[in-house]
């Protein structure tokens, strides 16, 4: 999603560096455009290195280019945080003088404008003429909140924190269907140690699981994700346990189980562990000779998690993940309709990994399959198939 984050110039611009750090984390193509008094509290040199975009707030810079159309056109969604008194006036006027303010009269994307000034700027009735005008224009104004203001006075006025800003800025985007409802979802790839420093692995990024699970907090659900050996120091989640084997991941998912309306089973985990655990590195003998790793089968995270929902009598809708080496699509679909049954969950996500395809790449092609013998097929960005799999279970 391509996303424009207008800063203006108030004290708690220096919020919005926590604000873009959110929105660059969970996967989205940031552009900021800072007001000529926002650069007297925050430097370019800050946005930039945060939203991975150059910063050039001058509307008659590449003018050839007609930036503020262009910006406008290609925007998804526009967040304006923190926004002052005079910003709000100039909006409601609508006034177009510099980029920001030519930007948001060029674009047809949902706008969030978060308010920040003092409590008397915030109650007088310009700023609430200028507000209600906004909003009657179809602009979501968030109220701002209570609490401690520029010096010693508290009240009305201060900039929301940047998790509410960057929630309520979301949900303007997707539809809330996933409200009220809990999400797990497992993602990666588990590490059965064979010794301090080997250990049976798989390809797996991890990708497809956090974009569901990015996927399912935008649509409005409390998401816990279970994240299985992934390199990211953070996700843009505010639920994340992170597990190595699968033994580790099957205590993670029952340790959520009760909590979960929904359990989504993206990660790949490993058929096998190893029997025993080497304390001391494995060295290779001299001369070198055969060395063999007795291997024992893990439990079956999957399977175990849909008789516990069946022996329990509880009511999770359970999806599973299947990495499949077929030679056509109708392979492919007789595969993951055998392992649909076998498993006995309520949805499974076939893919091809025929070749080594998918893996670590950010394009994906799956087939979707329910219970009840029907199915879709989906590709593109793993994001895109992302909330093509939450359409299909909100069906």
């Amino acid at each position: 999603m391509h996303v424009v984050v207008g800063v203006t110039g108030g004290i708690a611009a220096y919020k919005a560096t926590s604000l873009i750090r959110a929105f660059t984390e969970a996967g989205h193509t940031v552009k900021v455009i800072p007001t000529a008094n926002a650069l007297r509290f925050i430097g370019a040199t800050t946005l930039e290195a945060l939203s991975h975009n150059t910063v050039d707030p001058d509307l008659y810079t590449d003018v050839a280019d007609v930036k503020h159309v262009q910006l406008g056109q290609e925007a998804d969604l526009i967040v304006v945080a923190p926004a002052t008194a005079s910003f709000l006036a100039r909006y409601a006027a609508g006034i177009a003088d510099d980029l920001l303010g030519s930007t948001l009269l060029a674009t047809t994307a949902p706008v969030l404008v978060a308010p920040a000034m003092h409590s008397e700027m915030w109650n007088h009735q310009a700023t609430q003429a200028n507000v209600k005008t906004l909003r009657e224009r179809g602009v979501d104004v968030l109220e701002p909140a209570v609490g401690r203001l520029t010096g010693e006075d508290s009240g009305p006025g201060r900039l929301p924190e940047p998790e509410e800003i960057f929630a309520a800025a979301i949900a303007l985007r997707y539809p809330q269907d996933l409200a009220g409802k809990r999400v797990l979802v497992t993602a990666g790839g588990t590490q059965e140690p064979v010794d301090p420093v080997r250990f049976l692995g798989n390809r797996s990024s991890g990708k497809q699981g956090v974009s569901i699970a990015l996927a399912a907090q935008a649509r409005g659900a409390e998401v816990t994700l279970i994240a299985a050996n992934l390199s990211e120091s953070s996700l843009g989640l505010r639920d994340v346990i992170r597990v190595s084997t699968a033994d580790q991941m099957l205590d993670a998912v029952n340790s959520a189980f009760d909590s979960s309306d929904i359990i989504i089973m993206a990660a790949a985990v490993a058929d096998f562990k190893a029997a025993s655990y080497e304390e001391s590195k494995i060295k290779k003998s001299n001369p070198v000779s055969n060395y063999s790793i007795d291997l024992v089968p893990n439990v079956d995270i999957l399977k175990s998690v849909v008789e516990r929902r069946n022996s329990e009598n509880k009511q999770q809708l359970i999806v599973g993940f299947a990495a499949e080496t077929a030679s056509n699509d109708a392979e492919l679909t007789k595969l993951a309709e055998i392992k649909l049954e076998n498993k006995g969950c309520d949805f499974l996500v076939a893919n091809n990994v025929a070749g080594g395809a998918i893996f670590n790449s950010d394009q994906t092609s799956v087939l979707i399959l329910n219970n009840r013998g029907e199915g879709v097929g989906a590709q593109g960005s793993k994001k895109l198939v992302a909330h093509e799999l939450l359409d299909f279970i909100v069906r």
